[in-house]
């Protein structure tokens, strides 16, 4: 009730100096779903059969001020594989007061903020996979020249609707070297950035209270080429298993980041090389390892393809960062890079005229070579070494545009994964999967508005649940009106089984409504390289979103 109370008072105090030129701005998202039994897939249907996700957000800005609330809804239950914090609570989520001119902008309340690529710090709101970590306390953002901007935060982290133990406190300086010293024939930027965490440690005090971490960044574009290289470190800290502490014993963590491309007209070629080690960083020292992402200050995401159909996301990568040190599972970080390459043909050639697109994608990321005693607890890691494999993807995209109304689109990959990244649990003790995946898609538009979209793909593989079919049909009436059938089918291991779905949905200006029917794939569901563990299970589901 006073979250509620202090939101409507910063409102209104907003309000107060109106002079009839504001406005206002947000949105009402509501995800719903009717879990039902299913023997197929020994599913049975929880108490909550009904569970709902709604947010609704307000924002009104006037002149230099901006204020906005969000309230959500987890009534009777988060939907299923979201972090149980949420189950059976609503109320005010997050909230803000910002004050911006050209060379100072303060937020007060909760907020977002990201340093560099977010290896030290990202805040950020993902609803797919019930991610929201927001920073309650103060951000300012100082520009005093066009090319020096510094920005200091400090606040605790959103768990659910309450905030973290921790403090969080951060300050990021950003400078473009080309402007300050009037270059012009390439551009360079320098980042430096600061984060630390204190919490209290009660009556242990062999275990700091505050962990720092600092890190430095330099970016280049010259013509054509650009890169950049990240680096940072964490102060020695403990590290967690399952809410509990492993020891007393304390360890620090790097990480790098380089990356280097080349774009041009018609071609595009870009490489990533990351090493994580040790280098998960939380509000919390006990939160480390949980599975749900909650109170993660870091930003750590897998740098594989994202990929868009129902077969080629079955075996997915999961960034690995921790640190563990026991006798069934012993890892100390990953190391690993991606090869992008983008090409168009030119249209005077034969490939051209189609107007060919080919993108080939490689990654591979592997455990740190690492030595490890159990009983002393400690462990030495190599730079790269000749670490246990835990990924390797290679991928080929064809996309052709025939004429005005037909277009293709046709992708190959071949996939090695460790067992323990798909199902969870130890790492390199389960095997290896390897499959490969093939898919056919095909587009054809006809007069006012229609079109007919059918993807064909096929998985190969001897390991785990072996191969798999499966096909969509989508046929648009209009750019309003879409409706789909989709069916994943099981049928290598050992029982055949069909994950099939059936819906549509229907969009009028702001507006959009979907609803579907259908079975779940349990596995990981990943956003932007960020996953989360689902169960399977059937039912039905409803999005609403409106936009004003």
């Amino acid at each position: 009730m006073k979250k509620i109370l202090f939101c409507a008072a910063l409102l209104v105090s907003t309000l107060t100096f109106s002079q009839d030129n504001g406005y206002f701005f947000g949105g009402f998202e509501s995800n719903s779903q009717w879990l039902l039994d299913d023997e197929g897939l020994n599913f049975e249907a929880p108490e909550d059969q009904f569970r709902a996700n709604n947010y609704f957000k307000l924002d009104y800005t006037l002149g230099k001020i901006t204020a906005g609330v969000q309230y959500e809804s987890y009534i009777p239950s988060a939907l299923l594989g979201y972090a149980p914090i949420y189950d059976g609570e609503n109320g005010i989520g997050t909230y803000y007061l910002n004050f911006k001119t050209e060379t100072i902008d303060i937020t007060g309340g909760y907020f977002y903020e990201q340093f560099g690529s977010g290896l030290l710090l990202r805040s950020w709101e993902e609803r797919q996979l019930g991610i929201n970590s927001a920073l309650k306390g103060i951000r300012v953002k100082f520009t005093p020249l066009d090319y020096l901007d510094i920005t200091g935060v400090y606040g605790n982290q959103r768990i659910g609707f309450e905030v973290s133990d921790g403090t969080v406190q951060g300050v990021d300086a950003n400078i473009n070297l080309s402007t300050a010293l009037n270059i012009e024939s390439f551009d360079l930027d320098f980042g430096a950035s600061y984060v630390g965490r204190y919490q209290s440690t009660g009556t242990n005090d062999t275990i700091p209270s505050t962990v720092n971490a600092y890190g430095g960044r330099l970016n280049f574009v010259v013509g054509d080429f650009y890169g950049g290289i990240e680096g940072n470190i964490k102060d020695p800290d403990v590290i967690a298993n399952e809410g509990q502490l492993s020891s007393n014993k304390l360890y620090d963590g790097t990480s790098m980041q380089v990356d280097l491309g080349y774009a041009r007209k018609g071609l595009g070629i870009n490489a990533t090389f990351r090493r994580l080690e040790n280098f998960s960083f939380y509000s919390d020292r006990l939160a480390e390892g949980n599975i749900y992402n909650q109170q993660l200050i870091n930003y750590t995401p897998a740098l594989t393809k994202q990929q868009d159909y129902m077969l080629t996301n079955i075996y997915v990568y999961n960034a690995q960062p921790r640190l563990i040190i026991e006798s069934f599972d012993q890892r100390s970080g990953e190391v690993g890079t991606q090869l992008d390459l983008y090409y168009k043909f030119k249209k005077d050639t034969w490939f051209g005229k189609y107007r060919t697109k080919i993108a080939v994608n490689f990654s591979y990321w592997a455990g740190l070579d690492a030595e490890y005693n159990i009983e002393n607890r400690w462990y030495k890691a190599e730079f790269i070494g000749k670490g246990p494999r835990l990924y390797r993807d290679y991928s080929i995209e064809v996309k052709n545009r025939w004429n005005k109304d037909w277009s293709t689109v046709a992708t190959f990959q071949n996939t090695i994964v460790d067992e323990g990244i798909v199902h969870g649990g130890p790492l390199g003790t389960q095997g290896d999967i390897q499959a490969s995946i093939f898919v056919a898609e095909g587009t054809r538009k006809f007069d006012g508005g229609k079109s007919v979209r059918i993807v064909a793909q096929h998985l190969w593989t001897n390991e785990d649940r072996e191969n798999w079919a499966a096909g969509v049909l989508e046929y648009n009436f209009n750019s309003r009106l879409a409706v789909y059938a989709a069916d994943s089918w099981n049928y290598g291991g050992e029982e055949e089984i069909h994950y099939y779905s059936f819906g549509g949905s229907y969009s009028k200006g702001r507006t959009r409504f979907a609803m579907n029917y259908g079975r779940q794939r349990g596995g990981l569901i990943c956003v932007g390289g960020v996953c989360r563990f689902v169960p399977e299970n059937t039912g039905f589901t409803a999005n609403l979103t409106v936009t004003f």
